[in-house]
């Protein structure tokens, strides 16, 4: 007869009021609340409040590349003017390979070519996804009809007034380069900042320094594996590796408790470790003992290794309620 209930339901009901009343606390399998028999499952019904990150493999290495190629356009516009013309035609040449495969590494990601060209029919300036697309687009831009210029007044093709303006040209696109080379590197940084993921938004001032520093150390060690050993390369390559190694001592404290948990625990944390190990302390050591290509190499591989950690880290701190809520009370 319906309302009547089993023998074995009546049972375990008794089973449930002698252990609380004994014990004070009721556990097994749907208890899980002291006390009682409903379950108590974390978020919205056991769901995450934000949404995680989806972003593939691609997105991880746009940021490296993109940070990478950007300040290697710095570089160049430096070189150029304090008339280091061979580190200036190298750095211009990572900068446009960087510059063709940015587009492509979010075109893969997006899946198509027409989302990518979607987002440059309309400048949205609140939007960081907007911004990124017109930034990528205009250092492409300049990049590659500037190393193209540069290339052809250094090879000397033209004389008289067409080799002037390809100087002229040069030059401006060179500067047009490192302008938007700079913002390139630094904005994926916002980017992430610009999120509800905890741990990203906790980090959202410290994240475009961190990327921009990882661009231009990064820029700096592939310049010098391609020959150019040169005390200011150097130089950079100390400064960034500072910087990082200070960066891994900041991300060690825990600041945040709860709100940090995915930079301090689960594979993401080690990937951010390991990422800061090899590009601060260990690139350092290795620079201060005249290991330079093994510095540089340490740098690359820690760079890259950081942009996988950080998107990792931002898939396990928006699948973590406790996270999201422990960000609100702080």
């Amino acid at each position: 007869m319906a309302g009547q209930t089993s023998p074995a339901s009546e049972q375990r009901l008794d089973h449930l009021r002698e252990q609380a009343w004994n014990k004070g606390v009721v556990a097994g399998r749907g208890v899980d609340v002291t006390g009682g028999p409903i379950p108590r499952k974390p978020g919205y019904y056991g769901q995450p409040i934000v949404k995680p990150p989806v972003w593939t493999w691609e997105i991880p290495v746009y940021f490296f590349v993109g940070g990478l190629s950007g300040m290697a356009a710095v570089i160049a516009l430096a070189a150029l003017f304090f008339h280091h013309a061979g580190l200036a035609r190298t750095a211009m040449l990572v900068a446009a390979i960087g510059a063709i495969l940015s587009p492509i590494l979010l075109i893969k990601d997006l899946g198509r070519p027409r989302l990518f060209l979607n987002m440059l029919r309309v400048f949205k300036y609140r939007s960081p996804m907007s911004v990124g697309s017109w930034i990528v687009a205009s250092f492409g831009a300049c990049t590659i009809p500037g190393f193209i210029a540069l290339e052809l007044h250094t090879l000397h093709l033209f004389t008289g007034a067409m080799d002037q303006l390809l100087r002229i040209a040069a030059g401006l696109l060179i500067f047009g380069s490192a302008f938007w080379g700079m913002f390139l590197a630094i904005y994926t940084g916002v980017l992430l900042g610009a999120t509800a993921i905890p741990a990203w938004f906790l980090h959202r001032v410290l994240l475009p320094i961190h990327f921009g520093i990882a661009g231009l150390g990064s820029a700096a060690a592939l310049l010098e594996l391609l020959g150019h050993r040169i005390a200011p390369l150097n130089a950079i390559g100390f400064f960034a590796a500072a910087v990082e190694s200070a960066l891994l001592v900041w991300l060690t404290i825990d600041k945040h408790g709860a709100a940090d948990r995915a930079i301090h625990e689960h594979r993401s944390g080690w990937l951010i470790r390991i990422g800061e190990i090899l590009t601060g302390p260990l690139a350092l050591v290795l620079r201060l003992f005249s290991f330079v290509p093994f510095a540089a190499i340490s740098f690359l591989i820690g760079a890259l290794v950081g942009r996988f950690g950080w998107i990792a880290v931002g898939k396990v701190s928006g699948s973590d309620p406790e996270s999201v809520f422990a960000a609100e009370r702080l």
